[in-house]
């Protein structure tokens, strides 16, 4: 890595994390290093690290040395790195033994001398990935937008939804792209064609009845490797990369995208022990995830998937099979622009966000 790029890629232990953040959006490594003023090593803070964090409801309103002290990586507690003179050989081996993508190099004091990605080592890093777009919803409490025009086909901000989902597919290095559709699938195919007017090769799959947001799975050959399936409905700046990096960290069988999602009870909640009163609450917010309709599939999960029989068969229903039969299904929260535009408020907020440069 070329001086300026190790330089922005390291902050101070001070640093806020929200400019931590803001760095491992903007520096597209996917790792920042926490170094002191003699550029010595403390600690990293990676993509994966944030949202783990997010997921166990932890503050990020911190300096970045107070959230290391505390940091929990259950899989590598401590940096991994490599050492001055290593070959190029044993770092790539080290990466892949580790499931890693980045190796801070470091001097005989643990100063940082370089960092080295796995895309450097390597002309292909992993599989590309085949995405499938589920695109044949009815778009009803979306009407009388979507009588004549499939929700996917929307325009937001003077494009249609499913164009600029196939933008940001084609941007994470998505070159395969099979879209599900239904309802007037002839508008998503005369407009989409092959594809190659976008830069990817698009497939169809054609619904002629309801199947569930997972029954058209039921169409495709099994994979050759990971799948990548998004509702049509969904505008999102979560980086796809990120998402497939947690997936493989974490060795999971499916990886649901998730969303935080905060409501508050306008009310004094009165806690009861039978008829006595335990406690009161006044006007308490909780806070959940929300399924945000983006997933990693491995091909292991297409033999839970039961026989195209024409019976509605929905995500989850297929992560509840895969709970039940003990594999590893894991959440990865995503903190990046997200709306579901599956109301009439949410599609006049869309538009909003694209004229405010909020969403991509």
């Amino acid at each position: 890595m070329d001086r300026a790029s190790l330089e922005r890629a390291c902050i101070r232990p001070e640093t806020p994390m929200t400019e931590a953040m803001r760095r491992l959006d903007t520096g597209g490594v996917g790792i920042v290093l926490v170094t002191d003023l003699g550029g010595e090593l403390s600690g990293t803070l990676t993509d994966g690290d944030i949202r783990r964090a997010i997921l166990g409801g932890r503050s990020l309103d911190v300096p970045v040395g107070e959230f290391l002290a505390s940091k929990n990586n259950p899989v590598y507690p401590e940096p991994v790195c490599a050492r001055i003179g290593w070959s190029r050989d044993r770092m790539l081996q080290v990466m892949q033994e580790r499931r890693i993508r980045h190796l801070p190099v470091l001097d005989d004091d643990r100063r940082v001398v370089d960092l080295v990605l796995l895309e450097d080592l390597v002309d292909d890093p992993g599989e590309p990935l085949t995405a499938v777009v589920m695109a044949g919803g009815l778009g009803t409490r979306l009407r009388p937008l979507t009588t004549d025009t499939p929700k996917p086909m929307l325009p937001v901000g003077g494009r249609p939804l499913l164009e600029r989902t196939i933008e940001h597919l084609r941007g994470a290095g998505v070159h395969d792209v099979v879209v599900s559709t239904r309802y007037k699938a002839e508008q998503v195919q005369a407009h989409f064609d092959d594809g190659r007017r976008f830069g990817v090769n698009v497939k169809y799959l054609t619904e002629n009845r309801p199947l569930g947001t997972a029954g058209s799975l039921r169409l495709m050959d099994r994979p050759d490797g990971t799948l990548l399936v998004i509702n049509g409905d969904v505008l999102t700046n979560v980086d796809f990369r990120a998402m497939r990096a947690f997936h493989s960290e974490h060795g999971a069988m499916l990886t649901v995208g998730v969303r935080r999602y905060e409501f508050s009870v306008p009310y004094g909640v009165v806690d009861c022990d039978g008829v006595q009163v335990a406690g009161l609450r006044e006007k308490p917010t909780y806070t959940s995830f929300v399924n945000a309709g983006v997933y990693l599939l491995e091909p292991g999960v297409f033999d839970l998937l039961p026989d195209a029989d024409g019976t509605p068969f929905n995500m989850t229903d297929l992560i509840g099979r895969l709970v039940e039969a003990g594999r590893a299904v894991v959440s990865f929260p995503i903190h990046e622009y997200w709306m579901d535009i599956g109301q009439r408020e949410d599609y006049d907020k869309a538009q909003q966000d694209i004229a405010a440069g909020l969403a991509g």
